[in-house]
């Protein structure tokens, strides 16, 4: 059962859910019947208000839990060479949104570098640079799960190594002139 409200979905939990809190990346459980109302839904994952007030995001895998569909990755190239990897690495990684900002990480200027090196097994090990907005982000370790957790489900990747760095530390210039469009700082 869900209802529209003030530009926002109310929906009403058909299942127990895991949730990780925003902004300090804790996990939860909601349990049926709990009211969330939805705020975001980019990326595949979901971002909710629970009763209380306080942000939640529900991963795409639980989507059935608010009556919603799982994610799906359209643009991705078929073919295993490590040229048509690295593409469909930025692909999956372009579908990463900050649960708190609407724009995803590579727009928001978080990803560092992608290297794609391939295998003699014709499959490729992909090791991924990316940063945070602020290095205590309790989200990190979230967003660094999803992007491990994106790519790994490419064809042709062998090993997904995500690593978190802070120098250079992040900052607004970082960010593609698309997502500063979106954001209002143009």
């Amino acid at each position: 059962m869900s209802m529209l409200g003030y530009g926002r979905e109310s929906i009403c939990l058909q299942r127990d859910v895991n949730v990780v809190r925003i902004p300090d990346g804790t996990p939860d459980t909601l349990p049926q019947g709990h009211i969330v109302t939805l705020s975001q839904s980019l990326g595949g994952n979901f971002t909710v208000l629970d009763e209380t007030g306080h942000m939640v995001r529900i991963a795409g895998e639980d989507a059935d839990a608010i009556g919603k569909e799982p994610p799906i990755h359209t643009n991705i190239v078929s073919g295993t060479d490590a040229e048509s990897v690295e593409k469909n690495v930025w692909e999956v990684l372009r579908t990463i949104y900050d649960p708190e900002i609407p724009v995803n990480i590579v727009e928001l200027g978080l990803i560092y570098h992608c290297g794609v090196k391939p295998l003699d097994s014709g499959n490729n090990d992909v090791h991924v640079i990316m940063t945070l907005t602020a290095p205590g982000c309790g989200m990190g370790p979230v967003l660094q799960y999803d992007a491990e957790a994106a790519v790994k489900s490419l064809p042709g990747v062998n090993q997904v190594r995500v690593e978190v760095v802070f120098d250079p530390p992040w900052s607004r210039d970082r960010m593609s002139e698309v997502a500063q469009l979106q954001l209002g700082m143009l």
